[in-house]
């Protein structure tokens, strides 16, 4: 394959395309947070992902799972952790079977925020989603996106 080769390019485009969709939600969504709510899209994302944990075999999420469902490097999420627990947005425990464990658990005031900020967040994917529909080359993923079929 060369650098010119027809498949090769089309990969990229399509790169290019699936990496602007994202950015566009991404910045609409981050603009909508932080305007009602004083959050970024990861702050929301994180308090997202850990109000999820629960009591269960496996409930709780090690600090590398937690990173790596908000797409962070393991330092980032510590200090987005702190961050958020400076904020009394969550708080830290030590894990009960094995005292080296750290968990993180959302707060009452952290839970509160996210519910409050959740229909904002939905609804400017919405927006995001309807605006990226009208650019031809984003149009596919944006289906793919709306029908649900996307892989886990």
């Amino acid at each position: 394959m060369t650098a010119t080769d027809p498949a090769l390019t089309a990969l990229a485009q399509g790169w290019c395309a699936l990496s602007l969709l994202h950015g566009r939600i991404e910045a609409h969504i981050e603009r909508a947070l932080q305007a009602r709510h004083g959050l970024s899209v990861r702050e929301y994302s994180l308090l997202d992902v850990l109000s999820r944990q629960h009591d269960g075999e496996g409930g709780h999420l090690q600090m590398k799972q937690v990173a790596d469902a908000v797409v962070l490097s393991q330092s980032a999420t510590t200090r987005l952790v702190t961050r958020l627990e400076d904020r009394g947005l969550l708080e830290r425990y030590l894990c009960p079977t094995d005292r080296r464990g750290i968990y993180t658990n959302v707060t009452e005031t952290g839970l509160k925020l996210l519910a409050e900020a959740r229909p904002t967040n939905d609804a400017a994917l919405r927006e995001a989603l309807n605006e990226a529909v009208k650019v031809p080359e984003l149009a596919p993923l944006v289906r793919v996106v709306e029908s649900g079929r996307v892989a886990a």
